[in-house]
């Protein structure tokens, strides 16, 4: 099976290559795909080295899927060049999310909405898969009715120039700022851009999304999202009101059943999830699970997870492995 890897040399692109490996891909032939200047520049896979190539050449090498990191306008001017060739193209941008023609996909929770017709599928904010992973085994029990969410998001949700500059900061060294302000010893309260409605982008990608992966509109969710000084994964402090009551025993013991998640909860010991524990992880990691005494059925918990592993590249290669073994692809 041919892969091509669009955005093969940034940071999720790169995950994208670690995870195809570890999770034994099926990959025959291995497309690295990323900018002009990037090409003919050398990526190391399965302890072979691939030469970068061009989006043309891609198309042309016909592969079977193509994982595409590199940015939204870069996904909705290639994706349907790729789609129209017959490729597959899972996209981790925000470019298709909300597209009412492609299924946006966590494969815990609805990748039974794809087909062999699906041609572009998108794959979910990284905030956004971590919440919504806890979820919907609650919402299937309890039925959610509305989400409040505050999250704490590491610098490797930006790039590589965010992580450079949390370092130079850190040693003192003058360098190119990807954000406004210094964000060593800082928390910036603003992620993507603002809109009209004083929300940012990123939030309002969690409300949107959310609803359509859980395909559920009638969920309300309002989020704050916020950047802080951390590597290794974002954390998030959720508030779930449900329509009916619930056990705090069984909300633990439905969260440890579910699909990629490890409950870490253990006050008496002070066990809670913490990004640096969830790192080079691909399950979401729950814990500070208690009751809101300010109204009834309630429940206050803390989300952390990967977010380039199952935060994006993860989540795109199981959407790719669900594809390839039900014979989707």
């Amino acid at each position: 099976m041919k892969v091509a890897v669009v955005g093969a040399t940034g940071l999720v692109g790169t995950k994208m290559l670690q995870v195809l490996a570890e999770r034994n891909f099926p990959v025959t032939e291995l497309i690295p795909v990323a900018s002009e200047k990037s090409i003919g520049k050398e990526v190391e896979f399965k302890g072979k080295n691939y030469k970068v190539v061009s989006m043309n050449d891609a198309i042309a090498a016909k592969p079977a899927v193509a994982l595409f990191s590199a940015g939204g306008n870069t996904s909705l001017e290639w994706a349907p060049k790729f789609a129209a060739a017959g490729i597959t193209v899972i996209d981790n941008s925000s470019a298709w999310r909300m597209d009412a023609t492609k299924p946006l996909v966590v494969p815990e929770i609805n990748a039974d909405v794809l087909t062999a017709k699906d041609k572009i599928i998108a794959n979910p904010n990284c905030s956004t898969i971590q919440m919504v992973v806890a979820l919907n085994p609650l919402h299937k029990k309890y039925n959610i009715k509305r989400v409040v969410v505050s999250t704490y998001q590491s610098v490797t949700g930006t790039g590589v120039k965010a992580v450079t500059q949390l370092m130079n900061e850190r040693n003192g060294v003058q360098g190119e700022m990807a954000y406004k302000y210094p964000i060593d010893l800082n928390v910036i309260p603003q992620i993507d851009v603002f809109l009209d409605n004083g929300y940012t982008k990123e939030e309002m990608k969690m409300v949107k999304e959310t609803n359509k992966i859980m395909r559920d509109d009638a969920i309300k969710v309002t989020a704050t999202t916020v950047r802080i000084p951390v590597m290794g994964g974002h954390s998030e402090s959720v508030n779930v009101e449900f329509a009916n009551d619930f056990d705090l025993g069984e909300v633990k013991s439905l969260l440890q059943n579910a699909s990629g998640v490890i409950v870490v909860d253990d006050t008496s010991t002070q066990q809670y999830p913490m990004p640096k524990d969830a790192h080079e992880k691909d399950e979401v990691f729950v814990g500070r699970l208690r009751r809101d005494e300010s109204q009834p059925n309630t429940l206050n918990m803390w989300i952390v997870s990967d977010n380039l592993r199952k935060g994006a590249a993860t989540n795109a290669v199981q959407i790719a492995e669900y594809l390839n073994v039900n014979g989707l692809l």
